[in-house]
């Protein structure tokens, strides 16, 4: 794997770095959730202005692998892609353009510089041969309503979802550090030969990423409206690496 990797909803009251914690409830309808908040509990955000792509490893760091096939290599290509679907109608900061290696709390510190924006990042899954299928992780109230377009999208364009756990909340460094909506998306397994055979074409990336770019241009025009009931606030502690495997 890349990673491990009640209608309410709250907005900022307060100062987080003085310990005020954010409480008040508002309508899912309120707001735009554009500027940058540490709990992130409040509707999704529309209007944003800037998409963050974030290709999962890099360098040393191979990620999963399978079947003749490197995750930091499909995860930076696919990255490309979206990079280009989404250029023209937002300005797109990559993480990482090359095979390089970054840490991920400097990951979480490059996210943090951007208000008015969300963070997607991409990667290859891992685990038993029979899973396959897409899954995404998101852990903020606010970037619920994206997650869910994630995985809508791309479930539609993965042949089949077999063992998937679809969408997941997750509390990751990428998913609870960041104070943006934030998303982690896991293309498919490497360890399920259909799927790694689907990862090496070119044309089933392209698809992909046109699929999460359909999704973030959706979440921009209309935010969480026709998504239902958002998912209740959790005031967990920042992710680090000594948590247990999957916290």
């Amino acid at each position: 794997m890349g990673f491990v990797a009640a209608m309410v909803s709250c907005t900022p009251t307060g100062n987080w770095e003085a310990g005020t914690m954010e409480t008040t409830v508002t309508p899912p309808t309120g707001g735009v959730s554009l500027s940058q908040s540490y709990w992130g509990h409040r509707p999704g955000p529309r209007g944003f202005k800037t998409v963050i792509i974030d290709a999962g490893h890099g360098g040393h760091d191979s990620g999963a692998v399978g079947r003749r096939v490197r995750e930091k290599d499909v995860a930076l290509d696919t990255a490309r892609r979206l990079q280009r679907k989404l250029q023209g109608d937002f300005k797109v900061v990559m993480v990482r353009d090359s095979d390089r290696f970054i840490d991920l709390n400097k990951r979480v510190s490059i996210a943090n510089r951007y208000k008015s924006a969300v963070l997607v990042s991409i990667h290859y899954n891992h685990s038993g041969r029979s899973s396959r299928g897409p899954e995404t992780y998101y852990w903020r109230v606010d970037s619920y309503g994206l997650a869910k377009r994630l995985q809508r999208e791309m479930a539609r364009v993965s042949p089949s979802e077999r063992g998937s756990r679809g969408q997941v909340r997750r509390r990751l460094r990428l998913t609870r550090n960041t104070k943006i909506p934030s998303v982690l998306v896991e293309i498919g397994y490497l360890s399920n030969y259909s799927d790694a055979r689907l990862s090496r074409s070119s044309s089933y990336r392209d698809k992909m990423a046109e699929a999460m770019a359909r999704a973030i241009r959706r979440q921009a025009l209309v935010g969480d409206a026709g998504l239902g009931p958002l998912p209740k606030p959790i005031n967990a502690p920042i992710s680090r690496p000594t948590d247990p495997p999957g916290s």
